[in-house]
């Protein structure tokens, strides 16, 4: 699986100067998709192209009480289409689909972009809840959510925590995943493999996750002042070629303001690192996923090529073996960390083929 140990192997010394000499490069998109499904089945929709920044808002933020949570989301497209459930990462929020999302509902999807715990005005129902943030937890509030929407099934799709939480459904509850898109594909988390160093270039690409395994670095996360600016500086760094204006990112730093955001990003990085300790509920299910379980849902992966944390040669086979069954991957020249948001045009288009395997 990729996690820290297998990164460092895929990048070696050479991540810090690849990702210098590639920013300047245009921001492209994936391959044209293909135009039928498999063994020339029925035709797959061509997404139109949307230039990145076209929409700025979504519709009337709803609620529902998912498990622990009341879960804030938006929705859109049809109410009884096919349902494509969108996942965030950090440090960011529901803004990066909010392009992909209308593309999608213009297919036919109906498209629920939740905000994760601890983001925006998704909270906690009860002050006494341990503000957990392990990979299962996670991933069982989705899998509460769509309980509470009653959906059965969803194509799913994310980036970065959301990546990871969608890989995590997908192989611990394939029969609730019709199908996946899975930027830097397999990112199931192994704790012990995290304990070990690895190359100190691919280390200084974390440095956010030692920071916030200091007392110092929780001090900034709480702090009003640091928070947003830390969180900017990390969208400058992993999108080198994002030319986001101030106004893009405040919407999205709303989201930080959630009075549980320190807790939750501090507890993520920190059990990451095995630095802090989940909750023996989840205890099952983080045993089954750090053996690797393979994900039989079908699958499309894509890479950015500007993204420090995509191992070169960015081409998915570093995690390929993972995923047992129908696949392609796709690599986007010239875009960074945040790709559904850059390229949205190409994100939607798999997210439409991947339903198409």
């Amino acid at each position: 699986m990729i996690n820290r140990r297998t990164f460092s192997k895929a990048v070696g010394l050479g991540t810090g100067a690849a990702a210098v000499s590639l920013a300047g490069l245009p921001a492209s998109s994936a391959s044209a998709a293909p135009a039928s499904g498999p063994g020339g089945g029925r035709p797959v929709p061509t997404v139109p192209a949307l230039a990145p920044g076209t929409h700025t808002s979504f519709g009337r933020i709803k609620h529902v009480r998912a498990g622990v949570l009341d879960v804030g989301y938006a929705e859109a497209g049809p109410a009884h289409g096919p349902v494509v459930i969108c996942l965030h990462g950090w440090p960011y929020d529901i803004h990066s689909f909010v392009d992909v999302a209308p593309l999608l509902a213009d297919q036919g999807y109906r498209v629920i972009v939740p905000y994760l715990r601890g983001h925006g005005p998704t909270r906690f129902l009860s002050a006494r809840t341990f503000r957990n943030a392990q990979q299962s937890a996670i991933a069982l509030d989705i899998v509460a959510l769509m309980d509470a929407l009653k959906i059965e099934k969803a194509v799913l799709a994310g980036f970065d925590w959301g990546s990871r939480t969608a890989d995590i459904i997908a192989a611990l509850w394939p029969g609730r995943v019709k199908a996946l898109v899975s930027v830097s594909g397999y990112i199931i988390t192994d704790v012990d493999a995290q304990k070990a160093p690895i190359a100190p270039q691919a280390e200084h690409t974390w440095w956010y996750q030692y920071y916030f395994a200091t007392e110092r670095g929780r001090a900034a996360m709480e702090d009003d002042r640091y928070r947003p600016e830390l969180c900017r500086v990390v969208w400058d760094l992993v999108s080198p070629t994002w030319n986001f204006d101030d106004a893009t990112f405040a919407r999205t730093a709303k989201a930080f303001e959630n009075p549980d955001y320190p807790d939750i990003v501090i507890h993520n990085y920190r059990w990451r690192l095995g630095l802090a300790d989940g909750e023996h509920r989840y205890d099952r299910y983080e045993k089954r996923l750090f053996t690797g379980p393979p994900i039989h849902t079908p699958t499309v992966t894509l890479d950015a090529e500007l993204d420090p944390f995509t191992p070169p040669p960015g081409d998915g086979s570093s995690y390929r073996d993972h995923f047992t069954g129908p696949y392609d991957h796709r690599t986007l020249k010239g875009i960074g960390h945040n790709l559904p948001q850059e390229a949205p045009t190409a994100f939607a288009q798999a997210v439409v083929d991947a339903d198409h395997l």
